[in-house]
């Protein structure tokens, strides 16, 4: 396979000075799923590839996500039947090329007597759009849809009220850790050629005389470089209208941010063993339920409940879940349980926004189009915006597409089967084998992390307690993975944060210590790092008016 330029090690040094010095077919903008697809697509097809990051990669929506890779049930329901094939086909090749990312996840849908996001009387049109769903490319999984007995639904949720299920639908997608898989596709790109580093913002966008754009002025946080490219593409996401401006000169309101909520809490109080939807209150949405972190015995740590769907309109840079989403979430769990979730439950929750393209008509933000759109402005920048996480795949080769256009070169793209980092020789073990965690976060790559183990025997022990991850996962992280900030490490590298923030918040201090020699840090460094993680839980808790004593935040 032809590569644009030969791999670096995936240090944020060497990359720079790479950015710095040479001169690239195309410059991506953007380090979330969508912008690390994009620069995974040019490189593979041999395109001097480029990427920048004004945070870390995945910081945004590509972190915050439902963690689904799915067709979308409900798309099929509202008429996008096109929509749905294309999201299951991509979700077959992700299973395919990151068999150690990305694994099937069985839902259920309860059918209750009464108050239930299904009742019998629209079960039987249910089933219709399950077999739909099913020949639309759910098959490809391998699994058909189920219809369960009341005993069986109350099997795989004993939280539901048992004396109004009725019955039960099982039917298969499939989930993925989505930060991890961001950073996995960047690391790919890096491997194929691509130059790709986090924490450089995009400030000033360059051009010839006849108005071309030529490439970007970056803000490495120590230095601006000039990174000079034949080609600027966009996929910065809900800042996309922030590339237009440098660009255009003036905000084209393109964007129409939503707002999606999701809350972390013990799995013990739902109980269930695979994926569940419940209803809304008063409202035509539903939630999932998904368990997370799973025991060799068969049970899990924890439970994710989300997502909302909702007009934002604050700042992009810090969406936080506000009183209002706590009650609407806690609603709709204890409306549908059999059991009382409070507000002193939840362990961890995260907002994130989702990149709507705006459209003519007004409405829920839930009834938008999923789909993406890809624009060539006037200058040259070429923009891909809207999308979701399973169809990030097609969204990088239509945009490379357009590139190549530009270009006037033929390049056939090679991602369909590109198998990410991990993927090459992957064989999944069982899960109660004592490297099965591991292995499902790092492929073949858990070589690395053991041989870490076994140089150190005390990176074996527990990164947070009460919490599966390791140190050799942490020290992994600031040398292979381009981890510079102690938040990178817990929230993204790892997923601590989202998981159970007090144990984390009371962990900080300890990692910060344990990373320090591999990036250099000085004990103000330390201090420095400790304090902007306190002050995002800080944060988190007064947007969702907690007393922060009570988490013991300034402790």
């Amino acid at each position: 396979m032809p590569l644009g330029s030969p791999p670096l090690p995936f240090r944020r040094d060497a990359m720079l000075e790479r950015l710095a010095a040479d001169h690239f077919d195309v410059l991506v903008i953007g380090g979330g799923i969508t912008g690390a697809g994009v620069a995974l697509d040019a490189a593979s097809r041999g395109l001097r590839t480029a990427l920048v990051e004004r945070d870390d990669f995945a910081s945004g929506t590509s972190s915050k996500s439902s963690k689904l890779i799915h067709g979308g049930l409900r798309y099929l329901q509202q008429g996008d039947v096109r929509l749905v094939y294309q999201a299951l086909r991509e979700r077959q090749r992700l299973i395919d090329n990151a068999p150690h990312l990305v694994s099937v996840l069985p839902f259920m849908i309860p059918v209750l007597t009464r108050d239930g996001p299904v009742s019998k009387k629209i079960a039987k049109a249910l089933r219709t759009a399950l077999w739909m769903y099913d020949l639309t490319g759910g098959l490809r999984i391998g699994k058909r849809h189920q219809r369960l007995a009341a005993d069986g639904t109350l099997g795989h949720c004993p939280t539901l009220p048992a004396d109004k299920v009725s019955s039960g639908f099982v039917y298969y997608d499939a989930s993925a850790d989505d930060a991890r898989l961001t950073l996995t596709i960047a690391r790919t790109a890096a491997r194929h050629g691509a130059a790709v580093a986090n924490r450089c913002e995009a400030v000033e966008l360059t051009k010839r005389a006849d108005g071309t754009v030529d490439g970007a002025l970056v803000d490495t946080g120590d230095e601006r470089i000039h990174v000079r490219s034949s080609v600027v593409v966009s996929a910065a996401g809900v800042w996309a209208d922030e590339i237009r401006r440098l660009d255009e000169g003036a905000d084209p309101d393109s964007i129409r941010p939503a707002k999606g909520v999701h809350i972390t809490i013990p799995w013990h109080l739902v109980g269930n063993d695979i994926a569940v939807i419940i209803s809304v209150p008063r409202d035509k949405r539903s939630l999932f339920l998904v368990p997370w972190g799973q025991l060799p015995n068969g049970t899990y740590e924890h439970c994710y409940v989300g997502t909302t769907d909702t007009d934002y309109s604050g700042s992009l840079d810090e969406p936080q879940t506000n009183d209002d989403d706590l009650d609407y979430v806690l609603g709709a769990l204890n409306h549908s349980l059999d059991t009382t979730i409070s507000r002193t439950d939840v362990t961890g929750m995260w907002a994130g926004l989702r990149p709507l393209v705006k459209q003519a008509s007004s409405g829920r933000t839930a009834d938008l189009s999923r789909r993406h759109t890809v624009t060539t402005s006037d200058s040259g920048v070429i923009t891909v915006t809207g999308g979701k996480l399973t169809t990030y795949r097609e969204m990088a080769e239509d945009t490379v597409d357009a590139v190549l256009a530009r270009l006037d070169r033929r390049e056939r793209c090679r991602t369909k089967r590109l198998q990410l980092i991990g993927a090459d020789g992957y064989v999944t073990l069982p899960d109660d084998h004592p490297d099965h965690r591991l292995a499902h976060r790092y492929g073949t790559e858990l070589a690395e992390i053991k041989a870490l183990v076994a140089m150190d025997n005390t990176l074996v022990r527990p990164l947070v307690t009460g919490l599966p991850y390791t140190r050799a996962e942490a020290i992994h992280a600031v040398r292979h993975e381009m981890a510079t900030t102690l938040i990178d490490v817990l929230t993204r590298r790892t997923r601590a944060h989202l998981r159970h923030r007090e144990a984390t918040l009371a962990a900080a201090a300890g990692v910060a210590e344990l990373i320090a020699p591999e990036l250099g840090w000085s004990e103000q460094d330390i201090e420095r790092e400790v304090s902007a993680y306190r002050d995002l839980c800080y944060h988190e808790l007064v947007a969702s008016r907690r007393s922060a004593a009570t988490a013991q935040v300034t402790a």
